[in-house]
């Protein structure tokens, strides 16, 4: 191996000169990506065999001179004459090496240039070139070249410090150097260029030429050098911990993949890759997973994007994209389900039954939304925890009384901190299954604002025809919920927009009559609170009818059995206390629970007290004093309507916290009682001379509807005639100015609601007699029911 000094050029080798004679023929050596230049040594692997064979004869034949030449393309294995540039370097060949692979390593000193004239491939396997010797002009004397070669000189001083692949050796070589011609040729030999810049300075013969170009040349490196320098400092001063740790944490990826070792990370994403495979994602949710996992192989495991990329994955690989129960539709069993679950409430159970048995024929569970409808603690929630065990699905439930963010459905753009899925998609990675019995309990209390509707965004979940590609915000993909089968529940149907409520199917549950409620309480609420309050394997708690129905009077008020529930609680309780100091020492009992019974009110009353509410009986009807009944979100009530005069100018007053519908029912009312005045006797100067002011008590209690024209009208008749209305009767049903009778809903409530209050008779409009056949049998035994169809039908047979 040549030492540094032969490496930085020697010496000791002249240019051609005038009397040299010139060399015709030569071993032509085609080289890549490198230019030999006069001077110099350069190292050249050879391996082609044409190659080869020109250094063995430049050795044997030619006194170790060959003619290296460039090509013009690197790319070219076998280079032709047209392949190679014209102009190259005449050099010595100084040692050669045979590798092990059967290729040549060798070093080539650079003498002078030389231009080719004609290139020939002779009979010995290489090419021979006929060229002509190039000298350099040299460098006018003066001062001018002396200030060229000193800057040349500062200029790649400055270069050598700014690039360290600049040996020092040839930085002292360059100080020490004198003859310019010489100097051009090592500053090109050792600036980084590009190939065809360094072959047109090996061209260019004027001296002053070159070193002008070879200097623009270096200035330009030097912007370059200075530039990256730049770059590198202020890139530096940016890096904070995380990028060097993400430096540190690539640098040990390359080492390990060098070694073929995996890390932690890249382990933990081939597990996500194939637990994709498995989960059977949508097409759609598989191309956006890879997606994620694509970057998070170019992050940082414990950066913050990596977390919500990684948490992305995790939510799509959670929901349940092929999971699905198997359904059991049998009629039977589903019937005994319901019927061991809940008591009474016939019709809607029914209907259950009747949309099982169509999902059973179209061998798909698919149909209408279900909307339960009623009053709270009648059994909505429990009866669709019902219907999903008769199934054999998974049961959710979802509260959305409330809500106001379109979001909570939608779910959560990601572009948000702390972005999750809507409530459709968490609830079905609970479920773990496509098709669960899924509860919207208390749909009638969505609210809105100006983070949107949650109601409208709900069509979209509901909609048989839409829901097969629900699209959540934070996943982006869709989701198919057609499966699903969706129950609504609420009170009342008034605050549920038109649009959504035309999507569902209403089934409305009424009150529970005093028999059921008795039923329940022996079936349900007395043997769970019993196992809630620890009784279950001490006391074997029985209660009478007598004592149920006191609880059930005298403790609660309501159309459904939630208080009742609560004051059973409270009787639990009560009898924990009496028997646990007895218990204190005792281990469980091996022996069947203590018989206990209460059978008289006077137990009852000294469990719970005082009742809360006398027995509900009806104001007594008389003169002025009508009752009505209506119908509210909790069930039916009964209206004491009340009608006094005072001196004024003939005007009504409404007092009663009466809503629009109730005011406007009171006006016709009143106008009607005016127009039969001749009828009913009345006497029209005093309609003149008094004001009649009607109130409706409790008014605290906002009270609206249709329901109450008829008993107003009653009232005002029985007042202005002085006749008594029948004791023990009330009437429901709207009036018109013409007297007609117009039909009302909540009948069977509102017959309930009578015969809880103890009344014998009610009047109800005509065309409600199709509704009599959903009011229970005890009610209708209980209560004469007189269907009406005009006012004089009415006051006929309410005035005494």
């Amino acid at each position: 191996m040549p030492d540094a000094d032969q490496a930085a050029g020697r010496s000791d080798i002249p240019a051609p000169s005038a009397g040299e004679p010139d060399v015709e023929r030569l071993p032509l050596l085609a080289v890549r990506d490198v230019a030999l230049f006069p001077y110099m040594v350069l190292p050249i692997a050879v391996g082609r065999d044409k190659s080869v064979r020109a250094l063995e004869a430049a050795g044997a034949h030619f006194n170790r001179r060959i003619f290296v030449v460039a090509q013009k393309s690197p790319q070219v294995e076998d280079p032709g004459a047209d392949d190679i540039w014209p102009v190259g370097t005449v050099g010595e060949v100084v040692q050669v090496f045979k590798m092990p692979d059967g290729s040549v390593k060798t070093f080539v000193q650079g003498l002078w240039r030389a231009r080719r004239k004609q290139t020939l491939y002779n009979d010995q396997g290489y090419w021979e070139a006929a060229i002509e010797s190039l000298v350099p002009a040299p460098l006018p004397a003066g001062g001018e070249a002396e200030a060229l070669i000193r800057l040349l000189k500062q200029a790649f001083t400055q270069y050598a410090q700014l690039n360290p692949n600049v040996p020092q050796e040839i930085g002292a070589l360059v100080a020490n150097v004198q003859d310019a011609d010489r100097l051009a040729d090592v500053l090109a030999a050792n600036i980084t260029l590009k190939i065809e810049d360094k072959q047109k300075l090996l061209e260019m013969t004027d001296t002053k030429e070159r070193l002008e170009k070879i200097y623009a040349l270096l200035l330009g490196e030097i912007d370059v050098l200075n530039l990256e320098k730049k770059i590198q400092n202020r890139v530096r001063s940016q890096i904070e911990k995380t990028q060097k740790e993400y430096l540190l944490q690539e640098q040990m990826k390359a080492i390990q993949k060098e070694l073929r070792q995996r890390d932690d990370s890249s382990k933990e994403l081939e597990e996500l890759r194939a637990k994709i495979k498995k989960a059977g994602l949508s097409k759609e949710a598989a191309q956006a997973a890879e997606k994620e996992i694509v970057r998070l192989e170019k992050m940082m495991p414990y950066s913050p994007e990596a977390t919500v990329a990684r948490t992305y994955v995790d939510w799509l690989l959670a929901l349940p994209w092929t999971k699905a129960t198997k359904d059991r539709l049998d009629i039977d069993q589903a019937s005994q389900v319901l019927n061991e679950d809940h008591y009474g409430i016939d019709k809607v159970k029914e209907r259950i039954l009747e949309y099982l048995s169509v999902c059973l024929l179209k061998k798909k569970l698919r149909g209408p939304i279900l909307c339960f409808v009623g009053p709270p603690g009648v059994g909505k929630t429990s009866l669709g925890r019902s219907i999903a065990r008769a199934l054999g699905r998974n049961f959710i439930r979802v509260a959305v009384g409330g809500m106001r963010d379109e979001a909570e459905i939608r779910g959560h753009r990601r572009t948000y901190i702390g972005a999750l899925p809507g409530r459709i998609m968490q609830q079905l990675r609970k479920a773990d299954s496509r098709n669960p019995v899924f509860l919207l309990d208390e749909i009638d209390k969505m609210g809105t604002d100006w983070r949107g509707d949650p109601a409208s965004a709900l069509l979209e979940v509901l909609d048989p025809e839409q829901n097969n590609n629900f699209v959540d915000h934070y996943l982006d993909v869709g989701f198919d919920l057609s499966d699903i089968f969706f129950i609504c529940t609420a009170n009342t149907t008034f605050t549920i927009p038109a649009t959504l409520r035309d999507r569902m199917e209403i089934i409305r549950f009424s009150d529970y009559t005093l028999k059921e409620k008795i039923e329940i309480s022996r079936r349900y609420l007395v043997p769970k609170q019993l196992d809630e309050h620890g009784l279950k394997d001490w006391v074997d708690l029985s209660l009478s009818d007598e004592t149920l129905a006191f609880i059930v009077e005298h403790y609660t008020r309501e159309a459904g059995v939630r208080n009742l529930e609560r004051e059973i609680a409270n009787l639990s309780r009560k009898i924990a206390k009496e028997i646990a100091p007895s218990l204190k020492d005792k281990k469980r009992r091996d022996e069947a629970p203590a018989p206990r019974s209460i059978k008289t009110i006077e137990e009852i009353r000294k469990y719970l007290g005082v009742p809360k509410f006398i027995k509900a009986k009806a104001a007594a009807n008389g003169v002025g004093v009508a009752t009505g009944l209506a119908w509210t979100e909790h069930g039916g009530e009964i209206l004491t309507i009340e009608v006094s005069q005072v001196p004024g100018k003939g005007q009504l007053m409404l007092t009663g916290q009466l809503g629009p519908t109730m005011q406007e029912s009171a006006q016709a009312a009143f106008t009607y009682i005016r127009s039969k005045a001749d009828r009913l006797a009345l006497k029209l100067e005093g309609l003149k001379t008094h004001d009649f002011h009607l109130h409706v008590p409790e008014g605290a209690v906002p009270k609206d509807g249709p329901s109450a024209g008829i008993a107003m009208a009653v009232c005002l008749a029985s007042f202005l005639t002085q006749r008594p209305i029948k004791a023990s009767l009330a009437m429901t049903g709207e009036v018109t100015l013409m007297g007609r009778v117009l039909p009302v809903g909540g009948i069977r409530e509102k017959l309930i609601a009578a015969s809880r209050h103890g009344i014998d008779m009610v009047l109800v409009p005509k065309e409600n007699e199709k509704d009599l056949e959903d009011v229970p049998e005890e009610v209708r035994r209980k209560v004469r029911i007189h269907p009406v169809a005009h006012m004089d039908e009415v006051i006929e047979f309410a005035l005494s």
